[in-house]
């Protein structure tokens, strides 16, 4: 007998994720509905992240899609109709909780790296950008089809477009609705880079090996450095690089410096242009 296809996921069903050898491989899990985030599944990943971000095996996290696609955006049926006929206050605890695992992923603990197995749609550019590094089959497809069916591109959608493509191009696309492949993408800034289908995880794997081998409070540091300069000034944003790196001393970075100073000047045994030093040398 056939399985039943799945109509409605109990919500620790909706994101699925495992821990193996450093990497943490969290998965929206709505294949059925091409991965359209509801707000079980929001509330869902929100809590996944957090149980995530601070174990100590984690070093980076990955977020792909189970399926066909990373995510169709949001669920119309769940996320905007059935809220909406809530009243406000519905549909306001629906942003919040979308919103908020948003926000996180920006400021994450861990690396983060973007897996786009297949569709990213609309919401879907939310933790697109939220993740610092994204990888996509050259096959996927990017779309805001917001404009084909009379809204503008919300929930952070447009600023996404306008905070990584050219001017004209983030024009282009949220007025159009027409959609980029993986290979577009990559051409006009959305995304990292773009790779056969085959080797995506080939590929992001080999990120997360060496996103592993560096410094974690350096390499949190460092994302959180580049994402708060959009807004600066070059003299706010050089006092503010001080000021993190001095907050970085705390947190080991002092005895992280000495240490890769002593493999590189003594040791001779790395060139940072070519490589990382070994970072379990540190001695915290």
């Amino acid at each position: 007998m056939a399985d039943k296809p799945v109509t409605d996921r109990a919500e620790e069903d909706t994101v699925a994720y495992e821990v193996a050898d450093g990497i943490a491989w969290v998965k929206f899990n709505r294949p059925e509905k091409r991965n359209c985030m509801s707000p079980k599944l929001n509330r869902q990943m929100k809590k996944v992240l957090e149980e995530l971000e601070f174990r100590e095996e984690v070093k980076v996290l990955v977020l792909t899609g189970e399926g066909d696609a990373w995510t169709a955006g949001m669920d119309l049926k769940e996320y905007f109709r059935e809220t909406e006929a809530q009243g406000l206050w519905a549909i306001r605890k629906s942003q919040r909780e979308s919103y908020g695992w948003f926000e996180r992923l920006r400021w994450y603990e861990k690396p983060t790296v973007a897996m786009i197995n297949g569709w990213c749609f609309g919401g879907g550019y939310g933790p697109l950008f939220g993740c610092d590094i994204a990888v996509a089959a050259d096959d996927a497809q990017f779309g805001l089809s917001e404009i084909n069916w009379g809204i503008l591109p919300g929930g952070g959608a447009s600023k996404v477009v306008q905070e990584l493509m050219p001017f004209r191009k983030a024009m282009y696309h949220a007025m159009m609705g027409e959609n980029l492949s993986g290979k577009e993408a990559e051409a006009q800034g959305l995304i990292t880079e773009a790779v056969p289908a085959d080797k995506l995880k080939a590929r992001v794997l080999e990120i997360c090996e060496a996103l592993k081998k560096k410094d974690g409070h350096a390499l949190r540091a460092t994302k959180w450095a580049v994402r708060r300069m959009v807004d600066m000034t070059y003299d706010n944003a050089l006092d503010y690089q001080i000021r993190s790196q001095e907050a970085l001393h705390s947190f080991g970075g002092a005895a992280a410096r000495q240490e890769a100073t002593r493999q590189f000047l003594d040791e001779k045994s790395f060139k940072p242009g070519l490589g990382t030093f070994d970072t379990s040398k540190v001695k915290r």
